[in-house]
């Protein structure tokens, strides 16, 4: 993957956007930039692993941890071998002439070394005024380097060097092993960001020529061999053949592509051959949008992530203070200032708010790529974690639950002056400027006869009536029944053989007389009737909204069994339909195009837009969903309610697991059970790792 074939500007990373070190000046790989964040950048790679916000250990890549680790293990071999305290438990004597110095030195060398990515992190933390667990393990390190130096140099007490050398062997591996686990999280985005080939064939001049991603331009003839990646989001210009989509959309069939048709940045070609017209390089294309998306819903917290923090925050001070008050305890009540300190030190390791800082950030960089990886683009994580809490559902019905690919039923001219072919001319030029759905089929009618497209002016779109224009010097309009209650006109009489229920009225009118009636009709999208019924199971309430008449909102809600419907409704008053059902205390989500629909979704609780291929969604939805699968929407608050689900069980787990560990390392069960700070470490850090596995175990529905 070319990381600067999709970044947005120089020296920023094309995923996150933060500055680059660059690797050639003299920089050491562990430099870090002024985020504290490390970054990989070589040919092929772009590790993501340590940039979501839940990232503990700025500055260091996950080898630096587990090179640090193994360090730090031999140099504890030594130390075990000289600390008193092992020598007596394992009865062995071990001593000679400034055996204490030497533990001290080596003892030091553990704290700078092993230490240090901990001591920065409580900089760090300092610094940005959000005190945690790098501030936690690092006072507990500090604490009990700084008075087994003092007892090496002479102070009567029993050193902790060894057990100050097991802790950070212990927490170096935890961290290791839980930023293995962290770094799972964003394997799924990797793998969209390395959906793009290397290198890529053009034609230039008449002849095939390799070149690399990045000199791909706009405007040039790409030729894709069988099996090859689609480099570029792009118009196919010769051949034909299907095309895997999966990775973008969630659509496990190959789609049929052939001439005129679109293709996606990173899609993978089938058995044929096809040249392709690039539309779309680099940050254009849709599946650097769909990064985008997704870096910006892993960046944005949501309510229950919020909660977490705080109670982060209040762990770290809780755990500052019964550490104080533990010593000042113990040394009260025994007088040994070695034993009250190892149980501030192991109380303070113990409740690090680490679990908890993992246990909601990593939940949402996992279900946020899945989603993705899936054809769902989340926005908002708010709004993605309110469909779990959805009452009613309000869907717009054409390209929601019907195809919207209005096709031609009848042409019925109304005055003898006019033919059905004038009829669809002059309907078709006032029409050839709407990207309606209304506008596409009757162009397509007009190429099916091999009619002439004539010229229209002065065209203006009257939103959710019809279209206006001068053609042939003639005003035409062509428009719906809204157009007459619009102008306080009466509704002319509609012939008897057309079909109300089925098919969608467009009169045409040239110098405001009615010279012709074109109908359309709409056939309900596969997967409608099913995500009706699943919704249903739900006890959420399905409600049809369109601008079409009420015979035909009646027919196809009654098609599919939903609660209702709302007809003739124009797209500016969408948006207080949705206020209306509010009102009455509905959680409720409006599922339209994204265009006209545009105030209702900002309105709804949650705004989901359906598009598909790159028309990456209005700027008002939550969500996106690429494939404007109805099915989708149960998908979505399934996989909504999982999550929350697996945000729950981790907050419960890291919550809990603290409630049980921090009196255990206060000493609460002195004599009987003593919780060591070695063993304080390793619960602390299984319990990372329990909440990550967690995390990853997260799956959508299919």
């Amino acid at each position: 993957m070319h990381p600067q074939v999709i970044k947005d500007e120089p020296g920023k990373c094309p995923l996150c956007g933060m500055d680059l070190v660059p690797m050639d000046a003299g920089n050491h790989p562990n430099d870090t930039d002024h985020h504290g964040h490390h970054h990989e950048h070589d040919h092929h790679h772009h590790d993501h692993g340590q940039h979501n916000d839940y990232n503990k250990h700025a500055g260091h890549r996950t080898g630096d941890f587990l090179k640090r680790f193994w360090v730090s293990l031999i140099i504890t071999v030594p130390i075990l071998l000289l600390s008193h305290m092992i020598q007596h438990w394992l009865g062995f004597d071990l001593k000679f002439t400034g055996d204490n110095y030497v533990l001290l030195v080596l003892g030091t060398i553990i704290y700078v070394y092993g230490g240090m990515p901990f001591l920065k992190g409580m900089v760090g933390e300092i610094k940005a005024k959000a005190i945690g667990m790098m501030t936690l393990v690092a006072i507990a390190i500090t604490v009990a380097y700084v008075y087994s130096v003092a007892v090496a140099l002479g102070l009567k007490g029993m050193d902790f060097f060894w057990e100050l050398a097991t802790l950070i062997d212990i927490m170096l591996l935890g961290h290791w092993l839980e930023m293995r686990s962290q770094m799972a999280a964003s394997k799924a985005l990797q793998s969209l960001v390395a959906l793009l080939p290397n290198s890529v064939t053009v034609e230039r001049n008449g002849e095939a020529v390799k070149i690399k991603l990045e000199e791909l331009q706009n405007g040039e003839t790409v030729i894709i061999k069988p099996g090859e990646k689609i480099p570029a989001d792009g118009l196919v210009t010769e051949g034909l053949s299907y095309i895997n989509e999966s990775m973008l959309t969630g659509e496990s069939v190959p789609v049929k592509k052939e001439v005129n048709d679109k293709v996606i940045a990173g899609s993978i070609n089938g058995d044929g051959a096809v040249k392709i017209k690039v539309t779309g390089v680099g940050k254009d294309s849709y599946l650097n949008k769909v990064i985008n998306l997704v870096q910006e819903a892993q960046a944005t917290k949501s309510n229950t992530q919020n909660l977490a923090d705080k109670v982060a925050k209040w762990l770290t001070f809780i755990a500052i203070a019964v550490g104080i008050i533990t010593f000042v305890y113990w040394f009260s009540s025994t007088g040994d200032m070695a034993f009250a300190l190892e149980r501030m030190v192991t109380v303070m390791v113990t409740a690090c708010p680490h679990a908890l800082g993992v246990a909601i950030p990593l939940v949402v960089a996992i279900s946020t790529t899945l989603s993705a990886t899936n054809g769902l683009l989340i926005r908002n994580r708010t709004a993605f974690e309110t469909t779990r809490k959805l009452s009613t559902i309000i869907f717009d019905k054409t390209g929601t639950l019907t195809k919207g690919s209005h096709a031609v039923e009848k042409v019925i001219p109304l005055t003898d002056e006019y033919s059905a072919d004038d009829v669809i001319q002059y309907a078709a030029a006032v029409q050839q400027n709407s990207e309606h759905h209304i506008a596409k089929g009757i162009i397509t009618q007009l190429k099916e006869k091999g009619l002439a497209l004539w010229k229209s002016e002065n065209f203006s779109y009257m939103q959710g009536i019809g279209v206006r224009g001068t053609v042939n010097g003639k005003n035409v309009v062509a428009a719906g029944p809204n157009y007459f209650s619009e102008n306080k006109l009466s509704l002319p009489e509609i012939p008897t053989e057309i079909n109300q229920e089925a098919e969608t009225v467009n009169f045409v009118l040239i110098e405001n007389k009615v010279i012709g009636i074109i109908t359309l009709a709409d056939s309900i999208r596969e997967g409608s009737q099913a995500a009706i019924d699943k919704l249903k199971k739900m006890d959420i309430k399905s409600f049809l909204l369109t601008g079409d008449n009420e015979k035909i909102a009646a027919a196809v809600a009654g098609k599919l069994g939903m609660d209702g419907y709302l007809a003739n409704v124009l797209p500016h008053n969408k948006q207080e339909k949705i206020k209306e059902f509010q009102a009455k205390g509905e959680i409720v989500a409006m599922t339209g195009d994204g265009v006209n629909d545009a105030p209702a979704l900002a309105q709804a609780d949650v705004g989901i837009a359906v598009g598909s291929g790159t028309d990456v969604a209005a700027e008002t939805a939550d969500i996106i969903l690429v494939d404007s699968d109805p099915k989708d929407i149960v998908k979505l608050i399934d996989f909504g309610k999982l999550t929350y689900k697996k945000m729950v069980q981790n907050l419960i787990w890291a919550v809990g697991y603290n409630v049980v560990a921090i009196p255990l390392a206060a000493g609460l069960l002195y004599p009987k059970f003593v919780l060591s700070p070695a063993m304080g470490a390793v619960l602390m850090s299984v319990s990372t790792i329990v909440v990550a596995i967690n995390a990853s175990l997260l799956k959508i529905k299919k």
